[in-house]
């Protein structure tokens, strides 16, 4: 659980509370641990933590902004959130192939990552790792992190979830969704390969104003594929 706070200097923070009903606290631990050892433009500041008794916490920077999801979902969209161009996404996605996983905005839009969890760091040489529980978000997550027989998972299970991001970002919609009109457009990553195998992305498909729009979405899709 994640709550809006402030500081006595009237800074804003994000107050994530741990769940604590299993282990020895070692989960903070290496969370904290993780977090404190990284520092990057795109990813979220861990400022501080607490721990008192079994009640822990961490505090981040605050993203008035809120996630991605609230500006890139069509249909869930306010009208008191700027609409992003295909550029404006374009710049986005740069921002998170920087980093990792979960997403959150400055004022600026500039793509800053958060939550890590139990995200488990690892050097770039150990090539395959070992996860005892798989984690992640479902439609995100490879298929090797929950399904052992496809293969051990690796820094290339972050390259399929950074793909799928990029598609959820084109399509402005849940990569799965039921709620469509044609069985055809449930899965839109497959449905969009299908015309992209034709060259057939026009700018009506995606809800676009313009052919440099256009193509922008449809170099978004082709990496989104690629991952």
């Amino acid at each position: 659980t994640v709550y809006k706070g402030k500081l006595l200097d009237g800074h804003l923070v994000a107050v994530k509370l741990l769940n604590t009903t299993k282990g020895n606290g070692q989960e903070f631990i290496n969370e904290v641990a993780s977090i404190s050892r990284t520092s990057h433009v795109n990813i979220v500041s861990l400022l501080g933590f607490c721990s008192e008794g079994r009640k822990r916490a961490l505090i981040y920077e605050f993203m008035p902004n809120g996630s991605l999801e609230l500006f890139i979902h069509k249909k869930d969209i306010m009208n008191d959130r700027p609409h992003l161009s295909s550029e404006e996404l374009f710049k986005i996605a740069i921002g998170i192939a920087r980093g990792l996983e979960y997403l959150h905005r400055d004022e600026n839009f500039l793509p800053k990552i958060a939550d890590f969890g139990l995200s488990k760091l690892c050097t770039t040489k150990d090539s395959i790792v070992s996860m005892l529980e798989a984690r992640g978000t479902i439609g995100y997550i490879a298929p090797e992190v929950f399904c052992r027989n496809v293969g051990g998972v690796s820094h290339k299970s972050d390259v399929y979830s950074y793909g799928m991001m990029i598609l959820e970002m084109v399509g402005g919609r849940k990569n799965i969704d039921v709620g469509v009109s044609r069985t055809s457009e449930v899965y839109f990553p497959h449905w969009i390969y299908g015309y992209v195998v034709q060259d057939n992305i026009e700018p009506q498909l995606l809800g676009l104003r313009t052919r440099d729009e256009t193509k922008v979405a449809r170099k978004m899709i082709l990496v989104g594929l690629w991952c």
